[in-house]
């Protein structure tokens, strides 16, 4: 079909999509948390890991070759995809919440996703991590905004919690502040308060000893929460939404947010998981968010909503480096194939990750797209579906991959790619075809000087760099920076980013030469 009759048709079916009556799809949205490029089969034919489940997703909708997170760590990657601005744009961007840190990145009055399929009738409801920030009070009524164990102490759990899930346009909630395994507050939330409060300190001498269980802090914990089955406890819940919803609102769609804990450290697969690879502990825990995943699908299929339910299942960031150090020395398994770097750090084993969509009807089955998106993407993209209007003053840095998604042929959708790393807006990069620049030396999140990481370090051939340049076409490893062969390029990379920086956005306005 030629190129202008095709965009005419796609035109058509834009309008159907926006305007049929009770047409619009329902949206699940599955992120799994640290899960790398490497570690699911489809991307990996090397994984020692069977992932079944997101392997068939894959065969089923479109695959992406080069879809990125916002940033290298999660609270900034969750921000960003709730809002669709990267988070180094607002006060505290580059942070990570523990505990009960907060207060909520999102400020006030902020269009969100979830707020914005509300505005076109849809329910909503997130399941699992949070990680935005909150604002926990005391009995004084006085914030507490602290990732420590006293912090936690001084929670008076009969206030309400602020700045959460139901304050940025979910409808329900039940999941957890930060790292359910991880964190200081070992508790569910529900909706904006906590139903069963911690009684006692954690009893990490009960917990599976094994090299991916190290990183539980002390803290409190409630009874209710089970260390070792978290995630099929947020499955359960997840299923309960789809199940009530399509009992008592079929006619109404649905987005449900569903925010794994796996397969972030501690790695405590459930019982029934445990010993189901030949990956030790960690590949258990990918095994059981493949499972996971399979039964979502099967959720779906059983409701009768498959087939007008569009699945996104992704990554908050690449894999954490005990899992990829580990793996790769025990198991022959390497979670950032082919890639350099990991967790934290910003070559592309830290922020390039799984990015897979299936919408039956919509987007054709077994396709693979190599165009570069990011997870601000969605916003934009859900908007294009819904028939809903961005504001100016929103989604700064989200494009419409609808095009993309109906014909995998179509224009490129964003005109350059901005990642930030640990450090936040002191560690940022920029991507625009074949060249990325990153404008500052060094990984920008892990220290390679470790006995850890030494092993994985490149000699910096490019003396007193500033900044790096690669041609990812011709060096995907990130191993040669060219920023003294061409450093004309690198200077029209920083120039741009820095006009993104002081524009405080990259997605044109309304009426601009690239708006989408």
């Amino acid at each position: 079909m030629k190129r202008p009759v095709l965009m005419a048709v796609l035109l058509m079916l834009l309008c159907g999509i926006a305007t049929a009556a009770g047409q619009k799809p329902n949206i699940l949205v599955i992120l799994a948390d640290d899960l790398g490029y490497g570690d699911v089969g489809c991307y990996n034919a090397k994984s020692k890991v069977a992932t079944p489940n997101i392997d068939r997703l894959a065969r089923e909708g479109m695959l992406f070759t080069d879809a990125h997170s916002p940033a290298t760590v999660c609270t900034p990657s969750r921000y960003s995809l709730m809002t669709g601005q990267m988070a180094f744009r607002v006060p505290r961007g580059g942070t990570v919440f523990t505990g009960v840190g907060g207060p909520s990145l999102i400020a006030p009055g902020r269009l969100t996703l979830p707020a914005m399929l509300r505005q076109q009738g849809y329910e909503t409801a997130a399941v699992g991590k949070w990680h935005i920030g909150w604002t926990f009070r005391d009995q004084a009524g006085e914030p507490i905004h602290q990732g420590t164990l006293e912090a936690v102490r001084r929670i008076d759990y009969s206030r309400r919690i602020e700045g959460g899930p139901l304050d940025h346009g979910f409808d329900r909630f039940f999941g957890t502040a930060c790292c359910p395994g991880t964190d200081w507050l070992y508790a569910f939330i529900e909706g904006d308060r906590i139903p069963v409060p911690p009684v006692a300190p954690i009893d990490r001498g009960s917990l599976p000893k094994h090299p991916y269980a190290n990183d539980c802090r002390e803290g409190l914990i409630a009874t209710n929460f089970p260390m070792e089955e978290l995630d099929m406890v947020f499955l359960q819940k997840s299923r309960e939404f789809l199940e009530a919803h399509v009992r008592q609102s079929p006619e109404n769609p649905f987005f449900l947010y569903h925010a794994s804990h796996a397969v972030h450290l501690p790695s405590f697969a459930a019982p029934q998981f445990k010993g189901k690879t030949q990956a030790g502990p960690h590949g258990d825990f990918i095994f059981e968010f493949d499972q996971i995943v399979g039964e979502l699908l099967s959720t779906l299929e059983k409701l009768g909503v498959a087939d007008n339910t569009l699945v996104i299942l992704t990554s908050d960031n690449g894999p954490e480096v005990t899992s990829v150090v580990r793996m790769r020395a025990d198991y022959d398994h390497d979670g950032a194939r082919p890639w350099r770097g990991m967790k934290r750090d910003q070559w592309e084993g830290g922020h390039r990750v799984p990015f897979i969509v299936r919408w039956p009807g919509w987007v054709k089955t077994g396709t693979t797209n190599a165009q570069i998106i990011s997870l601000t993407d969605i916003m934009a993209t859900a908007a294009a579906i819904t028939g809903a209007s961005l504001p100016d003053d929103s989604a700064d840095d989200s494009f419409n991959l609808l095009p993309t998604l109906l014909d995998s042929g179509a224009e490129v959708a964003r005109p350059y790619l901005l990642t930030q790393a640990f450090a936040g807006a002191r560690t940022l990069a920029i991507r625009r075809g074949k060249w990325k620049y990153i404008d500052h030396p060094g990984s920008g999140g892990n220290n390679y000087a470790t006995k850890e990481l030494k092993p994985y370090a490149l000699p910096e051939l490019v003396k007193d760099a500033t900044g790096q340049l690669y041609d990812m076409e011709s060096d995907p490893a990130e191993k040669s920076n060219l920023i003294s062969e061409h450093p004309e390029v690198a200077w029209e990379l920083k120039e741009l980013l820095n006009q993104s920086k002081s524009s405080g956005r990259s997605r044109p306005v309304k009426g601009g030469s690239n708006s989408k």
